[in-house]
């Protein structure tokens, strides 16, 4: 377990691999928590800020779940979704259940309220940046750090979003590394809904069990 904040390069032996598939890989990320976590195969769980209960719930049941069949769980550590996601292979039986992807340096949490959870993913699983610490944080940095998320995983699961969600950005990177896409189904009336059906339309694998994913994955 690291408790200082590190830096790996791209020679370093814990540097992911898939990382490099992006045409833009950072030089170096930086990481606090137990860097073995970058080893472990990994499913993306994302979604809306703004979620619904139901969101909550099926993002916390779906990464509790994937988790307890020894994959890791990686999230942006934003409100809604990324939250339940992390919260929820926390809860599961994996002794490194969850990488959260930062959009700021680590020296920071982004959003303070998930202070507490910053913390706990920090003494259990992963937090990373590719920004040094001391970083002024810029509007860009957060949908820039989809593009990690996307590329470290084996697919991405988007639990719910609009239309222009940053989850659908997440969901386009994973798409064009020719990495697998999930999306939940919803009620057509749901705004929230919209980004997930549009995913399907575009041919994301509609999921409604866990089971979906690892099918998919021959996991």
């Amino acid at each position: 377990m690291m408790s200082l904040i590190i830096s790996i390069n791209q020679k370093h032996t814990y540097y992911p691999s898939r990382l490099l598939d992006l045409a833009d890989a950072p030089k170096e990320i930086y990481c606090l928590g137990n860097i073995r976590a970058l080893k472990m195969p990994s499913i993306a769980v994302v979604g809306s800020r703004k979620a619904s209960a139901q969101g909550m719930k099926y993002a916390h049941h779906f990464s509790k779940s994937l988790a307890n069949k020894g994959l890791c769980i990686i999230s942006g550590l934003a409100e809604g979704i990324d939250s339940a996601a992390h919260l929820g292979a926390l809860e599961s039986d994996n002794t490194l259940p969850t990488i959260a992807v930062c959009g700021t340096s680590l020296d920071k949490c982004y959003p303070s309220k998930n202070r507490a959870l910053f913390e706990k993913i920090h003494q259990t699983g992963l937090l990373i940046s590719e920004y040094p610490p001391g970083t002024t944080t810029k509007p860009f940095f957060f949908p820039q750090r989809n593009r990690l998320i996307a590329a470290l995983s084996w697919g991405t699961l988007v639990v719910e979003a609009a239309i222009k969600s940053g989850s659908l950005i997440t969901a386009r990177c994973a798409n064009e590394l020719g990495r697998e896409v999930f999306a939940i189904p919803n009620s057509i009336s749901r705004l929230s809904s919209a980004g997930c059906h549009q995913l399907i339309k575009d041919g994301a694998k509609l999921t409604e069990k866990p089971s979906d994913i690892l099918d998919e994955l021959r996991f």
